[in-house]
């Protein structure tokens, strides 16, 4: 007996042996196994049925639009039916959804296609219903063609609209920072909800990440917001919602307000540790960590509302007298943006 609950006590002593999971690798494509053999993407560029319709509509299109067709053939992967075609550069513009151009970036690309005295990169464009042709990949290159007076401009026409809404997964121009992102999402939301009323979470690839869409209008209305200092918590505790687009975004309204919100608490929290002298470019990344309730909890997330809730109160009551400059110094993470 006396044994017994000896070993008992002991093993009651032990830690708790823990299960790894059990991590499934996605098995890598054997290669050659998918998609077009290379003499099949001309062969089968003229579809069958609806596809051919299509093709023929968007081929008559162009022409009178004033552009040419240079070929056609099928997608090496899916085998989508695709047009490389000249257009006007007048009737090609960027989606209204895009992000704002970066003018370093399109003199740089003006200089360099100038020198080369070449465009060699087609754009990506689909043609709405009034005949313009919109690119969701490409308006640096348009923008610099335009700046260089070209008079066209060479594209990958694709019949599928949807595909302009692709812009986050499609866009290899220039990579998009957080604020541009974050803009680019929040104005593709509103474009959406007047097309059908699919739920927010029918368009998680579209999106890419929740938070981008509560991000999207705290930078829209303050366009020097420091999202990347909330970001990493936005992460943790923001959802797709599960009703229309529409009524998504009332609740994405309210969800920016307490955030900002949150951010003026930290900006009177950073003004405090400056009163005492403290001056670092990671003032505001370091009162975020001190007052997120998920720095401990590595895998929890928790209730949007209650984490920023908390972080609010915790901001309001931070204390700088109890900061030493020693603290400071040990913090890393994003200065201000």
């Amino acid at each position: 007996m006396a044994r017994a609950a000896k070993k008992k006590a002991a093993s009651a002593d032990e830690p708790a042996k823990t299960t790894k999971k059990k991590v499934t690798r996605k098995k890598k494509a054997e290669a050659g196994s998918r998609g077009l053999a290379a003499p099949e993407l001309g062969e089968g560029a003229d579809p069958a049925g609806d596809l051919a319709q299509e093709l023929t509509r968007m081929i008559e299109a162009i022409t009178g639009d004033g552009g040419t067709v240079i070929g056609s053939y099928r997608d090496p992967l899916g085998g989508h039916p695709t047009v490389l075609a000249g257009l006007p550069i007048e009737r090609v513009e960027p989606t209204p959804f895009q992000r704002d151009l970066s003018a370093a970036h399109v003199k740089r690309l003006t200089e360099v296609i100038d020198k080369l005295d070449w465009f060699l990169d087609p754009i990506i464009v689909v043609r709405d219903e009034n005949g313009k042709y919109l690119t969701p990949n490409g308006n640096h290159r348009l923008s610099a063609m335009r700046a260089l007076g070209a008079k066209a401009i060479v594209a990958l026409v694709v019949p599928e609209f949807a595909i302009a809404y692709k812009i986050l997964a499609l866009n290899t121009e220039k990579a998009h920072n957080l604020r541009e992102k974050a803009l680019e999402v929040i104005r593709m939301a509103r474009s959406l909800a007047d097309l059908d009323d699919r739920h927010e979470t029918g368009y998680a690839l579209e999106f890419e990440e929740p938070a981008l869409l509560t991000l999207g209008l705290c930078y829209e209305q303050r366009p020097r917001f420091s999202g990347g200092a909330y970001n990493p918590v936005l992460r943790r505790v923001d959802a797709f919602l599960d009703e229309p687009v529409a009524d998504a975004l009332a609740v994405r309204e309210e969800r920016a307000t307490k955030v900002l919100a949150l951010d003026e608490a930290v900006n009177e929290a950073i003004e405090r540790l400056k009163a005492k002298g403290l001056e670092s470019p990671y003032l505001r990344a370091f009162v975020v960590a001190r007052i997120n309730p998920l720095r401990w909890k590595k895998d929890a997330g928790g209730e949007f509302d209650d984490v920023i809730a908390q972080m609010t109160a915790a901001a309001k009551k931070f204390d700088a007298g109890k900061i030493s400059a020693d603290q400071l110094a040990s913090t890393g993470g994003a200065p201000e943006e």
